[in-house]
């Protein structure tokens, strides 16, 4: 790998920090001895090896990790990971969400979620220099994207040669460097096991972000293929996927003070945004985030309030946006009691010092500087002005919009379409738009489109976009009765709603798509240049705006690295590593109050209340009162464990991340992290950050001891 100023920066600077961050595993020999020193017992060494034990058991849900632990492709992962699966499989009469579901063989299983998939990474390659080849480095604004794109999407189709595989050019520092990432992806995925609600989702939203906890987190998929080993769509007679290596359950419990490492893929982090980026954010971004998920969540409680069948299709939407709702909320509270973005602004202003202190630094970097702050400002006004459009969007005219872009992509050549339209999208986008009606009631839709749509439109008219107000027919300043008419006209005037008409039109020719009289593919053809338009606006500025970026980054670096401080980053949804200690931790005013490492089963009686959020199974309280442990109970806390708290620096996507022993041995899955130390996704605070596990000996003992999943621990060979 060439070394490139970045790398070099790295390479020399990762020891000062290592307690934080969450590492690519080819950086992690860099930090072999705090590894060491914090009580790992493997070679650090094997952790980079992507193909070997224990990086190679562990995969990517999309939005969620997760691992296989038997030969047979039983994936582990979190509850509300799988929570989706569980939803689309349940009815009004059949509520698996409520009673748990359990395959007790193979033919038992059910198909996860539209779209579900399985990635499990094999390859990352640092592509910096073929991505931003010397003629791209030249380039600006749109000119620089489409070269860009057109760079990644060759990567992409040389590294997809290989049937099966899904592949993908990541960007990392801001655009500074790229990796491409080999992934085989496995699309016949199949629910196998969850608890109920009583155990996975125990506390719900009220301890969501919370401490203590006692959430049951962990459910199970299996992944499929065809007999002859390849990646395939569901059928019948496909086979268990066999990966060559899976995690082996620990057999001995953890206590306070044990080394732990959780193997993951999160999400995204914020650590290196400018200041004007973090008053963006709190100042106006998440509070309009906030406002809007609750007024989301209190518009689909209303609609479904006495419609079963409709409560089970958005239950999966429900969870996904009251999680980020309280997140964001938590971000909030934490960022107004802090100093964040004065020590930002200081960290910025020195960094600009350093660099007008010098000739050469300030040729190279001053002018980027500058120019990046004033096109941040343009993405922030634009974010501003189109932020309720998306609320505002009926969810068929954004299928039906998705449908006449695929038409129009499709009468290129692969390479020439768009990102997201090539043939090897196919597959996700058909599973996708074919499943829609499995999670879509009309009536919720349009109530929570109406909820936005008012709000849209009391914007002056000067912030309106007029060809989605021609498209809906709908104008500046129409009242509530107006626009329900609107909205009345527009969904019964299309049949997008019946799966098998929407799935007819993955195949149209846009003159199909032109001589439709359906309300909403009309709406969608007659946006369609003007979507063009705008995504030729966002490309320009984006294209300029990855330039000035890449070039702010580079200098960050270089002026930490000038101070000896280590330089890692963000999260990005690729596969990271992080390590710390099982550790409870002091809080409140002066170390007023602290939190011990571990909760128990004691604490789900204490808290079971017998409906909504705190309803234990009758199964599992009969357990716990009778002391039926078993194998399972702490010697030190006499019961069984249920969470525990550790150091791990996570993020969201890291969520089903295995955590693992000093020996790589299964001893839980990270799950959350409490709801003042997430600030951290912006500014890591060591004091105050801890996440939370789930421990293996709680999902064992439920397994065993309440749902009899006997096949599963054979299997896990953990019996």
């Amino acid at each position: 790998m060439k070394k490139t100023l970045l790398s070099l920066a790295i390479l020399t600077s990762f020891a000062a920090q290592a307690e934080e961050g969450m590492w690519m595993p080819q950086q992690l020999p860099q930090v072999a001895k705090q590894l060491k020193a914090a009580g790992l017992k493997l070679d650090p060494a094997t952790l980079t090896k992507l193909t070997e034990f224990p990086m190679g058991a562990v995969v990517s849900l999309g939005g969620c990790s997760a691992s296989f632990v038997s030969p047979q492709g039983l994936v582990i992962t979190n509850h509300h990971c799988v929570y989706n699966s569980v939803a689309v499989n349940s009815t009004p009469q059949n509520d698996l969400l409520t009673n748990g579901f359990l395959a007790k063989t193979m033919a038992d299983e059910l198909p996860a979620a539209p779209g579900s998939r399985v990635f499990v990474t094999e390859e990352v390659s640092n592509v910096s220099n073929r991505v931003i080849s010397p003629d791209v480095a030249k380039l600006t604004g749109k000119a620089r994207v489409d070269a860009m794109e057109k760079n990644q999407k060759a990567l992409v189709a040389e590294c997809e040669k290989d049937a099966g595989y899904r592949c993908t050019v990541a960007s990392f520092y801001g655009g500074l460097e790229f990796y491409r990432i080999k992934q085989l992806e496995i699309r016949d995925v199949r629910l196998v096991h969850a608890p109920p609600s009583g155990v996975g989702k125990f506390g719900g939203d009220t301890d969501n972000w919370m401490w203590p906890r006692h959430t049951g987190d962990y459910g199970f998929y299996r992944a499929y293929v065809s007999r002859d080993g390849k990646a395939a769509d569901y059928a019948k007679d496909n086979v268990p996927y066999k990966p060559k290596h899976v995690l082996k359950v620990a057999r001995e419990g953890v206590k306070e003070g044990d080394f732990i490492m959780a193997l993951g893929y999160p999400g995204r982090t914020n650590r290196h945004r400018l200041p004007s980026e973090v008053a963006f954010t709190f100042d106006w971004n998440y509070p309009a985030f906030v406002k809007a998920s609750g007024e989301t969540l209190a518009v689909i409680e209303r609609e479904t309030k006495n419609d079963p069948a409709a409560r089970l299709k958005y239950a999966g939407q429900v969870a996904g946006v009251n999680n980020y709702y309280k997140n964001r909320k938590g971000m909030i509270a934490s960022y107004e009691g802090s100093d964040i973005l004065a020590h930002k602004t200081a960290e910025h202003n020195a960094l600009k010092a350093w660099v007008d202190g010098n000739a050469a630094r300030k040729a190279e970097f001053g002018a980027d500087i500058d120019t990046v702050e004033k096109l941040i400002a343009q993405r922030d006004a634009a974010t501003k002005r189109e932020f309720f459009l998306g609320y505002s969007t009926p969810r068929f005219l954004n299928s039906a919009r998705t449908l006449y872009r695929l038409s129009n992509e499709r009468t290129k050549a692969d390479a020439e379409r768009k990102s997201g339209y090539q043939e090897r999208d196919l597959p996700r986008l058909t599973s996708v738009i074919s499943g829609q009606d499995r999670t879509y009631d009309e009536k919720v839709d349009k109530a929570l489109v109406l909820n936005f749509l008012k709000q849209y439109s009391a914007q002056p008219a000067a912030e309106h976009n007029a060809a989605f107000d021609n498209a809906l027919g709908i104008r500046a300043g129409m009242g509530e009765a107006e626009l329900k008419a609107a909205l009345d006209k527009l969904y019964a005037g299309s049949q997008l709603q019946n799966k098998d008409f929407r799935s007819a039109w993955m195949n149209k020719s846009p003159a199909d798509f032109k001589a439709s009289n359906d309300s909403f593919i009309k709406a969608a053809v007659a946006l369609y240049d003007a979507d063009r338009k705008d995504e030729a606006d966002e490309e320009e500025l984006g294209g300029n705006i990855q330039k000035a970026y890449a070039s702010y980054m580079k200098a960050k670096i270089a002026y930490m690295n000038s101070k000896g401080q280590a330089v890692y980053p963000d999260a990005n949804s690729t596969l990271r590593v992080t390590f710390g200690n099982i550790k409870g931790r002091d809080y409140g005013a002066d170390g007023t109050g602290s939190w011990t490492a571990f909760t128990t089963v004691k604490g789900v009686v204490a808290k079971h209340t017998g409906e909504g959020e705190f309803n234990a199974p009758e199964k599992q309280l009969a357990a716990i009162r009778n002391k039926d442990f078993g194998r399972f109970a702490d010697p030190k806390l006499k019961t069984v464990p249920v969470d525990y708290l550790a150091t791990l620096d996570i993020t969201g996507g890291n969520s089903g991340s295995a955590a693992l022993n000093a020996r790589g041995e299964l001893i839980g899955l990270a799950f959350d992290g409490t709801l003042d130390s997430i600030i951290s996704d912006w500014d890591f605070n060591k004091a105050a950050t801890r996440d939370i596990q789930v421990d293996i000996r709680y999902i064992l003992w439920n397994m065993e001891k309440v749902d009899h999943a006997d096949n599963l621990l054979k299997e896990m060979n953990a019996m």
